[in-house]
């Protein structure tokens, strides 16, 4: 893991301070407000195009591992989602809205670099990405309107269009990028002038967003700061519960240690940006639930650092080999 990947909470927490002082400083908001969308769209098609649709097919060789992350991922945790959102944030319907978004969109992109730490199957990860992916862009407007409940007050056209803008489109055109380049310049061109690059845009791309928004909205963060620590307490029990519970089924199923620590991975890691993507598109005049998913990393990123170090303490290096499949 690189120096900017073991500090990437701490960059999140230092744009969005550095957003937050300029927002009430200067005179920026309307021009941040444009800049939040735009670049959330460049960075999710540079983690897009950085995805080879053929480790798909690797699936198949863990067919135990797939189905487990994908109960856990799709029926679990919206379950639990709800479960907290109303247990714990039933009078805020933004921050209920907000942490449903969160939980119920799996990782595309970061957990790949925590499960190589702690050891894990990373080339099952890999292929969980892009199925973790379709599946988010099926079932995220069901998610939102089922269980968001009277909070949501969102149409479904709305949210599905927003979807569209936020998911398929960056989606469709990293595909496109990725055949039209291999097809006229080859896979090795590819990867040096198109993956490489775009995966190191990821990180600035994600900071100058997060900056941008709470620039956009710094009197609103001001405003309502000691309510977004509501969201702390459910926060905490969903990233205590989902590795016990990952552990406890991988046992359950008898899964190689490699396979383990992919399952909790998979399973404990949220996709914030596109979350925070769809926030933006679908629910612009509630800045309230996009601010609120911001507060979503700065605790999973240390989660996720302090869970792959305790794993991989348990786990040994050869189980880890792609070979080790159920």
């Amino acid at each position: 893991m690189s120096p900017a990947e073991r500090l990437q909470s701490l960059f999140v927490a230092v744009a969005a301070l550095v957003g937050l002082a300029a927002g009430v400083l200067l005179p920026i908001e309307t021009p941040a407000g444009h800049l939040v969308l735009p670049a959330l769209l460049v960075m999710l098609a540079a983690v897009f195009v950085q995805m080879d649709a053929a480790q798909v097919g690797e699936v198949r060789r863990a067919k135990t591992l797939v189905a487990t992350s994908l109960v856990l991922n799709f029926i679990v945790v919206p379950a639990l989602a709800w479960a907290l959102g109303q247990g714990l944030l039933g009078g805020q319907p933004d921050l209920r809205i907000g942490l449903l978004l969160l939980l119920v969109t799996p990782c595309t992109d970061w957990y790949l670099v925590f499960t190589a730490v702690a050891r894990g199957h990373t080339g099952i990860a890999a292929a969980l990405l892009p199925v973790n992916l379709i599946l988010q862009l099926i079932l995220l407007p069901v998610y939102v309107l089922f269980l968001g409940g009277q909070a949501a007050m969102v149409d479904a056209g709305t949210l599905a269009e927003s979807v569209l803008l936020v998911l398929v489109v960056p989606l469709a055109l990293a595909l496109l990028l990725r055949w039209g380049s291999a097809r006229l310049k080859g896979v090795d061109w590819r990867r040096r002038h198109i993956t490489g690059p775009a995966g190191r845009l990821v990180l600035p791309l994600l900071y100058l967003a997060v900056f941008a928004m709470f620039a956009w909205q710094a009197r609103t963060v001001i405003d309502h700061g000691p309510v977004l620590l509501a969201l702390l307490p459910p926060l905490l029990i969903f990233f205590i519960a989902l590795p016990l519970l990952s552990t406890l089924a991988a046992k359950l199923f008898k899964l190689p240690a490699a396979e383990r620590v992919t399952l909790v991975m998979t399973t404990t890691a949220r996709n914030s940006p596109i979350a925070l993507a769809i926030a933006v598109a679908a629910f612009p005049d509630r800045p309230l639930i996009a601010v609120a998913l911001v507060v979503g990393p700065l605790l999973e990123l240390p989660v996720l650092a302090l869970l792959a170090q305790l794993i991989r303490v348990r786990t040994t290096a050869p189980e880890s080999d792609s070979t080790a499949v159920r």
